[in-house]
């Protein structure tokens, strides 16, 4: 009878195919694991995959400052919805509180200007700390361009997020710099708004 010889980096289930556990693999099965152990629903893995994939599709996001989770992320997906084009998913990342039709013109007139800037290479500079309002700028490499936002923390169904103040409908408004912000990343220090 033939016993067969224990393999280096293979699994009972997968006999015959050779797998060693990457980074993408222990990433998936640690994935799997917090899912099972946390119970989460069916909504926060569908957030997660989303966010990967988003991730996954875009350069990179330079960051200089001091930006917290939740600062950070909602700056991502300004940059990553102006990039694409999506103007009801840039608009619905605003502040509730702003008038909608405002709103959702500022969307137009962001991805109108800098759409081509956030598609490249992107640097966020975080001013401050994120527990009242932050002050984001995003430097645009490949076009030139600077744009700053101001993130602010919300409730949002009782949970705590961060939106962006979108009240630029004029496109002038939209694509003016304050003249306190440097022409690149972290003149100031990222430490405090003039």
């Amino acid at each position: 009878m033939r016993t067969e010889r224990p393999r280096k980096y293979g699994h009972s289930f997968l006999r015959g195919i050779p797998v060693r556990p990457g980074p993408a693999l222990r990433a998936a099965l640690v994935c799997l694991a917090l899912g099972v152990l946390t119970g989460c629903s069916a909504d926060h893995e569908a957030a997660e995959v989303a966010y990967a994939g988003d991730y996954g599709s875009h350069s990179p996001l330079a960051v200089v400052g001091y930006p917290s989770t939740g600062t950070l992320g909602i700056t991502q997906q300004v940059v990553w919805r102006i990039a694409d084009g999506k103007v009801a998913e840039l608009a619905a990342l605003g502040d509730d509180r702003q008038d909608k039709a405002a709103t959702r013109r500022t969307a137009e007139n962001w991805i109108t200007a800098f759409r081509t800037g956030a598609a490249g290479r992107v640097t966020a500079e975080f001013y401050d700390e994120g527990s009242y309002r932050q002050t984001v700028v995003l430097y645009l490499h490949d076009t030139h361009q600077v744009k700053q936002l101001h993130v602010l923390p919300v409730s949002v169904d009782g949970e705590s997020a961060y939106r962006v103040s979108m009240a630029e409908p004029d496109p002038g408004e939209a694509t003016a710099v304050a003249p306190w912000v440097p022409k690149t990343p972290g003149e100031l220090g990222s430490k405090s708004v003039p």
